[in-house]
């Protein structure tokens, strides 16, 4: 459990694919919460974590079946506001002694429908059916047919004729729709307005957040030192920057450079730690041993397992230059750790595995330092900011961690990546020269095991082609293309075609994510 001391709300997870979101929102008003699946919210967990409300998910179940997920009777006996979303809604329902009935297709309700206030208004919808009516997002096959008693009904759709009820003396609320998602596009007014119903007073910002663990990254390490595993992403740099805060001196980075980074990446990221936050940093230059191995090797995740395991090597051979280390330190974020938990078996034993720390701690007899396991993504930028990193560090795209060689199909060689960067750099700077850069998620050229023909001044040509890839997402789990203007894509393949020698071809990767992935491979 946490050790946050913040007021906390605590979110029981029934399986909801957008569970995540509901804390998103929650964060975004400065609330902390907590996600939990219900079979581990016990009476003893309860008492524990005391949270000042509860929200519960929604979740692909049945109430109507017989051993369907349930929360502790005793929830009910907080005294605390609870929300109930959608399954979340029906739990609510049953336990309380309402009625639910198994999904009929005449009741059922999928996608975008419409709310309609009736006659009595509710604090919790203050900001609501401003006009006739309110879009909201169904996901339901089941229905509530009979509310449970003290309940009253306070919205109404086609498919929901309880879509919105309360129970207004023991403050229980409970929607059909999910007020998370974006279609349902005034959900975080319910959210505003639930939490100033239980008297949160919004003390969760990211400068309380990082005096909090300044103080407890002290109080844990003591006089140890921590080795950081510094990629130069946007999680392993603020909590390098983060600890670093805390315990200076103590704190030695790792940098590899195994050869498959970005134009002048390893040079920005050393130059930023070590000459303008003056951290300790080991710059790894093992680009000969990670090229060496890769040498004639096209399948992808032959790639991985070799890159993966070379970087448990190289760092565990650079640590143990470090004395007096006890801890390592990782950039694990709050959705490695949600994830980390089995919904339908209980808390895994560990966290899941870095690609890049993966099986170090118990290699090296080291404890873990996560100055950011309490995190979302976003907030780990805010935070950021915060310690003072440069915007161009805090707003960088993701960068996998087997970096080029995964945008480098088939064989990799010392000529192609060259290639590869320069394309990429060109490509890169055409995106924030047009303005983009921050309105997509992901960006990068990879390049394709072909040559093509082509023709330059008089001559012929027999060139790599390459593809561009630019993608919109908000966790990298679903992507769509980004839609660059046909003005747009002919201008960066003319710069990449004039200005990369060895390419003579380019095209743009409209996939979205399903069916493909982001990466190419």
């Amino acid at each position: 459990m946490s050790q946050i001391s913040h007021e906390r709300l605590l979110i029981i997870d029934f399986g909801s694919q957008v569970t995540q979101l509901i804390a998103r929102r929650l964060r975004e008003l400065n609330v902390y919460c907590e996600i939990h699946p219900y079979q581990n919210v016990t009476d003893d967990f309860l008492k524990e974590l005391a949270p000042k409300a509860v929200i519960f998910s929604g979740g692909p179940d049945s109430v109507v079946r017989e051993g369907s997920p349930r929360p502790p009777q005793s929830v009910y006996d907080l005294g605390v506001p609870i929300l109930g979303i959608c399954y979340g809604q029906q739990v609510m329902m049953q336990d309380l002694g309402g009625k639910v009935e198994a999904g009929e297709s005449h009741t059922a309700e999928f996608g975008r429908a419409y709310v309609k206030p009736t006659e009595q208004r509710i604090d919790l919808l203050a900001g609501w059916f401003l006009e006739e009516r309110e879009q909201v997002w169904m996901s339901h096959g089941d229905h509530v047919s009979e509310i449970a008693p003290g309940f009253a009904v306070y919205g109404t759709s086609p498919g929901a004729p309880f879509a919105i009820t309360a129970d207004l003396e023991r403050r229980f609320y409970a929607v059909q729709f999910h007020p998370e998602v974006h279609h349902t596009p005034n959900g975080k007014t319910i959210y505003e307005n639930f939490v100033r119903d239980a008297g949160f007073s919004g003390d969760w910002t990211m400068d309380a957040y990082r005096e909090e663990m300044v103080k407890k990254i002290r109080e844990q390490v003591g006089d140890s030192h921590v080795i950081c595993a510094l990629s130069g992403g946007v999680d392993s740099s603020v909590a390098a920057a983060l600890i670093h805060e805390a315990i200076g001196e103590q704190l030695t980075c790792v940098f590899v450079d195994h050869g498959l980074l970005r134009l002048n990446e390893a040079d920005e990221v050393v130059g930023m730690f070590r000459d303008h936050m003056n951290l300790k940093v080991i710059h790894a230059q093992e680009q000969d041993l990670f090229l060496g191995e890769l040498e004639g090797v096209s399948d992808p995740e032959t790639k991985r397992k070799i890159i993966g395991k070379l970087f448990i090597d190289v760092f565990q051979k650079y640590a143990d230059q470090i004395e007096g280390a006890g801890y390592l330190a990782q950039g694990t974020l709050y959705p490695d750790v949600i994830e980390s938990v089995s919904f339908s078996g209980g808390p895994s034993v560990t966290i899941k595995s870095h690609h890049n720390v993966g099986g170090l701690p118990e290699k090296m007899g080291l404890k873990l330092v996560e100055p950011l396991r309490e995190l979302f993504k976003d907030e780990v930028r805010e935070l950021g900011r915060e310690l003072g990193l440069p915007t161009s560090f805090i707003g960088r795209h993701p960068f996998p961690g087997p970096g080029l060689a995964i945008r480098c199909p088939g064989e990799i060689t010392r000529d192609k990546l060259e290639i590869l960067r320069k394309a990429d750099a060109v490509y890169i700077d055409q995106i924030r020269k047009h303005g983009l850069y921050d309105e997509i998620w992901q960006a990068f050229v990879a390049i394709l095991p072909v040559r093509t023909v082509g023709v330059m001044g008089d001559g012929r040509t027999y060139d790599y082609a390459c593809a561009l890839r630019a993608v919109t997402s908000v966790d990298g789990m679903t992507a769509d293309y980004y839609p660059f203007s046909h003005e747009f894509l002919g201008e960066t393949a003319t710069r990449i075609i004039n200005e990369v020698k060895g390419i003579n071809r380019c095209t743009y990767d409209i996939t979205s994510k399903p069916p493909g992935t982001i990466e190419w491979e």
